[in-house]
């Protein structure tokens, strides 16, 4: 699977926030995903699977607890890959530091 095949799923891209937080329990990854997702613990477990297997995360066990840890090699060629995109970025920035200035500026004529 795609980086961004993993990527593009957001009970994934929520479990990697997670996990780029502190390692986590796969009971505590439950905890959080399935309120706020409303899929089954078993759902959550194959989100698991994915980024293991895809290389996204890492796995110890410590007695009955599997705990997840972040592992950022597959964001590295996210990173990579997006590298060519980023020259259009800094003039993106200046037109929004252009138009704050043009904000505050009209702010200053009405006080």
């Amino acid at each position: 699977m795609h980086a961004f095949d993993v990527l593009g799923d957001p009970v994934r891209r929520r479990i990697l926030e997670l996990l780029a937080e502190k390692e986590h329990a796969s009971g505590e990854v439950v905890a959080v995903i399935v309120p706020e997702f409303g899929i089954s613990q078993a759902g959550v477990s194959q989100h698991l699977k994915v980024l293991r297997e895809n290389g996204f995360a890492q796995v110890r066990v410590e007695g009955t607890r599997r705990v997840y840890q972040l592992d950022t090699t597959p964001l590295r060629g996210v990173d990579d890959w997006l590298e060519r995109f980023r020259v259009f970025w800094p003039v993106r920035m200046e037109a929004l530091a252009t138009e704050i200035a043009r904000g505050k500026k009209q702010r200053g004529k009405r006080d």
